[in-house]
Protein backbone atom coordinates (compact mmCIF):
# COMPACT_ATOMS: atom_id res chain seq x y z
CA UNK A 1 0.00 0.00 0.00
CA UNK A 2 1.24 3.61 -1.22
CA UNK A 3 0.97 6.04 2.23
CA UNK A 4 1.36 9.97 1.68
CA UNK A 5 1.40 11.85 4.54
CA UNK A 6 0.01 15.40 4.27
CA UNK A 7 -1.75 15.38 0.76
CA UNK A 8 -1.51 18.72 -0.35
CA UNK A 9 -4.57 20.36 -1.12
CA UNK A 10 -5.85 24.09 -1.87
CA UNK A 11 -9.54 23.51 -0.76
CA UNK A 12 -9.08 21.18 2.53
CA UNK A 13 -6.32 21.04 5.68
CA UNK A 14 -3.76 18.08 4.14
CA UNK A 15 -4.37 15.18 5.40
CA UNK A 16 -3.34 11.20 5.20
CA UNK A 17 -4.14 9.22 2.07
CA UNK A 18 -3.74 5.80 1.45
CA UNK A 19 -3.76 3.72 -1.78
CA UNK A 20 -4.12 0.68 -1.74
CA UNK A 21 -3.39 -1.61 -4.90
CA UNK A 22 -4.52 -5.60 -5.96
CA UNK A 23 -2.12 -8.49 -5.80
CA UNK A 24 -1.31 -8.33 -9.52
CA UNK A 25 -0.66 -4.60 -10.03
CA UNK A 26 2.80 -4.82 -10.85
CA UNK A 27 3.11 -8.45 -12.56
CA UNK A 28 -0.21 -6.98 -15.02
CA UNK A 29 1.45 -3.81 -16.93
CA UNK A 30 -1.31 -3.47 -19.14
CA UNK A 31 -4.17 -4.19 -17.23
CA UNK A 32 -5.90 -0.78 -16.07
CA UNK A 33 -8.00 -1.07 -12.56
CA UNK A 34 -11.58 0.47 -11.14
CA UNK A 35 -11.15 2.48 -8.30
CA UNK A 36 -13.44 3.45 -4.89
CA UNK A 37 -12.92 6.03 -3.06
CA UNK A 38 -13.34 5.42 0.91
CA UNK A 39 -13.17 7.81 3.34
CA UNK A 40 -12.60 7.91 6.89
CA UNK A 41 -9.12 6.00 5.50
CA UNK A 42 -8.04 5.20 9.05
CA UNK A 43 -10.63 2.83 9.90
CA UNK A 44 -10.46 1.07 6.06
CA UNK A 45 -7.44 -1.09 6.25
CA UNK A 46 -6.03 -1.95 9.49
CA UNK A 47 -6.79 -2.24 12.97
CA UNK A 48 -3.70 -0.49 13.71
CA UNK A 49 -4.24 2.96 12.17
CA UNK A 50 -7.47 3.14 13.45
CA UNK A 51 -8.90 5.19 17.03
CA UNK A 52 -11.13 2.63 17.79
CA UNK A 53 -8.47 -0.50 17.22
CA UNK A 54 -10.85 -1.90 14.59
CA UNK A 55 -10.94 -1.74 11.21
CA UNK A 56 -13.27 -2.62 7.91
CA UNK A 57 -10.30 -4.90 6.53
CA UNK A 58 -11.50 -3.52 3.13
CA UNK A 59 -8.67 -4.78 1.24
CA UNK A 60 -9.37 -8.85 2.85
CA UNK A 61 -12.64 -8.50 1.62
CA UNK A 62 -12.21 -7.22 -1.70
CA UNK A 63 -9.00 -10.23 -2.50
CA UNK A 64 -11.90 -12.52 -1.28
CA UNK A 65 -13.97 -11.74 -3.27
CA UNK A 66 -11.41 -11.61 -6.10
CA UNK A 67 -10.26 -15.05 -5.46
CA UNK A 68 -14.03 -16.44 -5.83
CA UNK A 69 -14.54 -14.77 -9.36
CA UNK A 70 -17.22 -12.53 -7.93
CA UNK A 71 -15.60 -9.10 -8.93
CA UNK A 72 -12.58 -7.77 -10.51
CA UNK A 73 -9.30 -6.26 -8.75
CA UNK A 74 -9.51 -2.61 -8.12
CA UNK A 75 -7.11 0.21 -6.33
CA UNK A 76 -9.17 1.28 -3.15
CA UNK A 77 -8.11 5.16 -2.06
CA UNK A 78 -8.51 5.59 1.39
CA UNK A 79 -8.77 9.39 2.77
CA UNK A 80 -8.55 9.86 6.04
CA UNK A 81 -10.65 12.18 7.81
CA UNK A 82 -9.48 14.62 10.66
CA UNK A 83 -11.59 14.48 14.00
CA UNK A 84 -12.20 18.10 14.29
CA UNK A 85 -13.45 18.51 10.91
CA UNK A 86 -15.20 15.52 10.31
CA UNK A 87 -18.84 16.67 10.93
CA UNK A 88 -18.70 19.75 8.15
CA UNK A 89 -16.87 18.11 5.89
CA UNK A 90 -19.05 15.50 5.51
CA UNK A 91 -21.98 17.27 5.94
CA UNK A 92 -23.98 18.27 2.48
CA UNK A 93 -24.45 21.19 2.56
CA UNK A 94 -26.47 22.33 -0.37
CA UNK A 95 -29.80 20.38 1.17
CA UNK A 96 -29.87 23.15 3.54
CA UNK A 97 -30.79 25.65 0.75
CA UNK A 98 -33.74 24.59 0.87
CA UNK A 99 -34.48 26.21 3.87
CA UNK A 100 -34.76 29.34 4.87
CA UNK A 101 -31.29 31.40 5.69
CA UNK A 102 -32.18 31.86 8.89
CA UNK A 103 -33.47 28.55 9.69
CA UNK A 104 -29.89 26.98 8.42
CA UNK A 105 -27.86 29.71 9.51
CA UNK A 106 -28.76 28.55 13.47
CA UNK A 107 -28.42 25.17 12.41
CA UNK A 108 -25.31 25.60 11.00
CA UNK A 109 -23.91 27.81 13.55
CA UNK A 110 -24.40 25.41 16.27
CA UNK A 111 -21.77 23.67 14.54
CA UNK A 112 -19.08 25.89 14.42
CA UNK A 113 -20.18 27.18 10.49
CA UNK A 114 -21.24 26.44 7.13
CA UNK A 115 -20.47 22.86 6.02
CA UNK A 116 -16.98 21.90 4.50
CA UNK A 117 -18.54 19.14 1.85
CA UNK A 118 -18.19 21.56 -0.78
CA UNK A 119 -14.84 21.97 -0.56
CA UNK A 120 -13.77 17.98 0.29
CA UNK A 121 -15.35 17.25 -2.35
CA UNK A 122 -13.64 19.56 -4.89
CA UNK A 123 -10.60 18.24 -2.86
CA UNK A 124 -11.14 14.66 -4.25
CA UNK A 125 -12.45 15.56 -7.48
CA UNK A 126 -10.09 18.36 -8.77
CA UNK A 127 -6.64 17.38 -6.74
CA UNK A 128 -6.98 13.22 -5.98
CA UNK A 129 -8.55 11.67 -8.42
CA UNK A 130 -6.45 13.53 -10.98
CA UNK A 131 -3.17 12.71 -9.42
CA UNK A 132 -4.46 8.63 -8.81
CA UNK A 133 -5.45 8.89 -12.28
CA UNK A 134 -1.95 10.04 -13.30
CA UNK A 135 0.10 8.09 -11.11
CA UNK A 136 -1.43 4.77 -11.47
CA UNK A 137 -3.38 2.54 -13.74
CA UNK A 138 -7.14 3.54 -13.75
CA UNK A 139 -9.97 3.56 -15.96
CA UNK A 140 -10.83 7.11 -14.95
CA UNK A 141 -14.21 6.86 -16.67
CA UNK A 142 -17.33 7.41 -14.49
CA UNK A 143 -18.38 3.76 -14.68
CA UNK A 144 -15.29 2.67 -12.96
CA UNK A 145 -15.10 5.44 -10.47
CA UNK A 146 -16.93 4.70 -7.04
CA UNK A 147 -17.42 5.90 -3.42
CA UNK A 148 -18.10 4.68 -0.33
CA UNK A 149 -18.03 5.26 3.32
CA UNK A 150 -20.11 5.03 6.56
CA UNK A 151 -22.63 6.95 8.69
CA UNK A 152 -21.24 10.49 7.88
CA UNK A 153 -19.24 9.21 5.33
CA UNK A 154 -22.40 7.24 4.00
CA UNK A 155 -23.57 10.78 3.59
CA UNK A 156 -20.65 12.33 1.91
CA UNK A 157 -20.81 9.65 -0.65
CA UNK A 158 -24.41 9.84 -1.05
CA UNK A 159 -23.31 14.23 -1.74
CA UNK A 160 -20.45 12.93 -4.32
CA UNK A 161 -22.93 10.77 -6.04
CA UNK A 162 -25.07 13.74 -6.56
CA UNK A 163 -22.94 16.65 -6.95
CA UNK A 164 -20.59 15.00 -9.56
CA UNK A 165 -22.77 12.87 -11.63
CA UNK A 166 -20.23 13.12 -14.41
CA UNK A 167 -17.70 11.94 -12.07
CA UNK A 168 -18.92 9.15 -10.24
CA UNK A 169 -21.16 5.89 -11.30
CA UNK A 170 -22.68 4.65 -7.98
CA UNK A 171 -21.71 4.85 -4.52
CA UNK A 172 -22.04 2.63 -1.10
CA UNK A 173 -23.99 4.16 2.05
CA UNK A 174 -23.25 1.95 4.95
CA UNK A 175 -25.24 3.12 8.19
CA UNK A 176 -25.93 6.75 6.73
CA UNK A 177 -26.92 9.34 9.53
CA UNK A 178 -29.46 10.53 7.81
CA UNK A 179 -30.27 12.82 11.44
CA UNK A 180 -27.52 15.16 10.29
CA UNK A 181 -29.46 16.03 7.47
CA UNK A 182 -33.20 15.05 8.57
CA UNK A 183 -35.66 17.74 7.14
CA UNK A 184 -33.19 18.36 3.90
CA UNK A 185 -32.06 15.78 2.48
CA UNK A 186 -35.70 14.21 1.05
CA UNK A 187 -35.69 17.58 -1.60
CA UNK A 188 -32.56 17.97 -2.34
CA UNK A 189 -32.26 14.34 -3.58
CA UNK A 190 -35.82 14.76 -5.73
CA UNK A 191 -34.27 17.44 -7.38
CA UNK A 192 -30.73 15.86 -7.43
CA UNK A 193 -30.28 12.27 -7.72
CA UNK A 194 -28.60 11.18 -10.47
CA UNK A 195 -30.10 9.52 -13.61
CA UNK A 196 -31.10 5.69 -13.02
CA UNK A 197 -30.06 4.49 -16.29
CA UNK A 198 -26.24 5.48 -15.57
CA UNK A 199 -26.13 5.28 -11.95
CA UNK A 200 -26.44 2.76 -8.78
CA UNK A 201 -26.74 3.29 -5.17
CA UNK A 202 -26.58 1.05 -2.19
CA UNK A 203 -27.82 1.99 1.46
CA UNK A 204 -27.70 -0.28 4.46
CA UNK A 205 -28.10 0.27 8.12
CA UNK A 206 -28.52 -2.18 11.63
CA UNK A 207 -31.22 -2.15 14.02
CA UNK A 208 -28.90 -1.60 17.22
CA UNK A 209 -27.27 1.22 18.84
CA UNK A 210 -27.42 4.62 16.61
CA UNK A 211 -28.35 2.59 13.85
CA UNK A 212 -31.62 1.89 15.48
CA UNK A 213 -32.54 5.14 14.52
CA UNK A 214 -32.29 5.11 10.57
CA UNK A 215 -35.22 3.47 9.51
CA UNK A 216 -37.70 6.17 9.19
CA UNK A 217 -35.50 8.48 6.60
CA UNK A 218 -34.55 5.35 4.93
CA UNK A 219 -37.71 4.20 4.00
CA UNK A 220 -38.82 7.88 2.70
CA UNK A 221 -35.20 7.91 0.54
CA UNK A 222 -36.24 4.72 -0.54
CA UNK A 223 -39.44 5.89 -1.83
CA UNK A 224 -37.64 9.08 -3.49
CA UNK A 225 -34.96 6.34 -4.78
CA UNK A 226 -37.98 4.73 -6.88
CA UNK A 227 -39.50 7.72 -7.77
CA UNK A 228 -36.44 8.52 -9.64
CA UNK A 229 -36.49 5.19 -10.98
CA UNK A 230 -34.61 3.26 -9.64
CA UNK A 231 -35.02 -0.86 -9.44
CA UNK A 232 -34.03 -3.05 -6.29
CA UNK A 233 -31.85 -5.32 -6.99
CA UNK A 234 -30.38 -3.66 -9.91
CA UNK A 235 -29.52 -0.38 -9.72
CA UNK A 236 -30.25 0.36 -6.51
CA UNK A 237 -29.93 -1.86 -3.07
CA UNK A 238 -31.23 -0.89 0.50
CA UNK A 239 -30.55 -3.32 3.21
CA UNK A 240 -31.64 -4.25 6.80
CA UNK A 241 -29.13 -5.81 9.29
CA UNK A 242 -30.88 -6.77 12.10
CA UNK A 243 -29.12 -6.56 15.53
CA UNK A 244 -26.10 -4.60 13.55
CA UNK A 245 -24.69 -1.69 15.55
CA UNK A 246 -22.54 1.73 14.57
CA UNK A 247 -19.27 0.00 14.43
CA UNK A 248 -15.85 -1.01 12.24
CA UNK A 249 -16.54 -4.80 13.31
CA UNK A 250 -20.42 -4.32 11.74
CA UNK A 251 -19.03 -2.82 8.71
CA UNK A 252 -16.43 -5.31 7.79
CA UNK A 253 -18.70 -8.24 8.26
CA UNK A 254 -20.78 -7.01 5.57
CA UNK A 255 -18.26 -4.93 3.65
CA UNK A 256 -18.50 -7.46 0.55
CA UNK A 257 -21.53 -7.05 -0.24
CA UNK A 258 -21.42 -3.08 -1.28
CA UNK A 259 -17.99 -4.05 -2.92
CA UNK A 260 -19.86 -6.13 -5.18
CA UNK A 261 -22.28 -4.44 -5.65
CA UNK A 262 -19.70 -1.61 -6.59
CA UNK A 263 -17.43 -3.51 -8.95
CA UNK A 264 -19.72 -5.53 -10.26
CA UNK A 265 -18.53 -5.22 -14.31
CA UNK A 266 -22.35 -6.16 -15.71
CA UNK A 267 -23.88 -3.00 -14.15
Amino acid sequence: MDRYDDFPSSHIVPRRVDVWLPRDYASEPDRRYPVLYMHDGQNCFNADDSPSGAAWEVQRALERLIAAGETEPAIIVGIWSINSRRYREYRPARPFLYISEPAWRRITAGLGGWPLSDAYLAFITEELKPFVDSRYRTRPDRANTTIMGSSMGGLISLYALCEYPAIFGAAACLSTHWPAVEGVILPYLRDHLPDSATHRLYFDFGTATLDALYRPVQTRVDAVMAGAGYTPGENWITREFPGAAHFETDWQKRVHIPLRFLLDSSS
